[in-house]
């Protein structure tokens, strides 16, 4: 796969190899191993995982260093900040959070009555079902009313929450439109003080976000 990538790419060495999600058929000593060995051949430069449990990680560091983690993260999913965050932090590996934006819910673009195209891959994510989306709603609501404080849009305010978190946290929104893309870089430009920070804990903490981020058959090829 790496010879692939060379060849497709048309570069001498990959500046980032990713594990994208653990394979339970092969040790994760195994997996670290050969991207070592890859690194060795000044093929690739750096290892990261996607979507790795905290044991994992530490086992894959024990044999090839860890550059970074793609896994998801945002003010709309934060279970990395149990064990995950406190690993990267301890063995000092970066952070690339993926739908920072929530897949959209925390630009306020949605409500309930909603209606996505029948590819849309949110038609079978539980969380965004009509009855959570309503139950969920306080969560852009606040991000809404901070936003208008700061003059600036909702989306810009969670990636900026992200960006205040650690210096080693990157968060990669997607989008496949220019202003969107405008919008996301935006978010440098908001400068969040403690206060705000801490005005932002305190109002999310009181909102009960409901539904799984995945179906059941998907969330179980996760965090392994």
């Amino acid at each position: 796969m790496a010879e692939s990538s060379l060849n497709r790419l048309k570069v001498e060495a990959l500046d980032l190899f990713y594990q994208h999600r653990v394979d339970s058929n092969v040790s994760i000593e195994e997996v670290a191993g050969a991207v070592k060995d890859l690194i060795q051949e000044d093929k690739v430069k750096h290892f990261g995982h996607s979507e790795a449990g905290a044991q994992t990680i530490r086992r894959a560091h024990a044999v090839q260093p860890v550059a970074a983690l793609q896994s998801e993260y945002s003010l709309f999913w934060r279970q990395p900040e149990n064990e995950i965050i406190p690993v990267l932090e301890e063995l000092g590996i970066g952070f690339v959070p993926f739908s920072p934006l929530g897949k959209g819910f925390l630009t306020g673009r949605f409500n309930p009555e909603t209606k996505f195209d029948t590819t849309d891959f949110r038609n079978r994510v539980p969380r965004f079902n009509e009855v959570n989306r309503k139950a969920n709603q306080p969560l852009v609501d606040m991000l809404t009313q901070f936003a208008t404080q700061k003059n600036v849009t909702p989306a810009q305010v969670a990636l900026a929450w992200l960006l205040a978190k650690k210096p080693w946290i990157i968060p990669i929104p997607g989008s496949t439109k220019l202003d969107r893309l405008d919008e996301n870089l935006g978010a440098l430009n908001v400068n969040l003080t403690p206060g705000d920070l801490e005005s932002i804990e305190n109002a999310s903490s009181q909102i009960k976000l409901e539904g799984a981020r995945y179906p059941a058959f998907h969330e179980s090829l996760v965090g392994r």
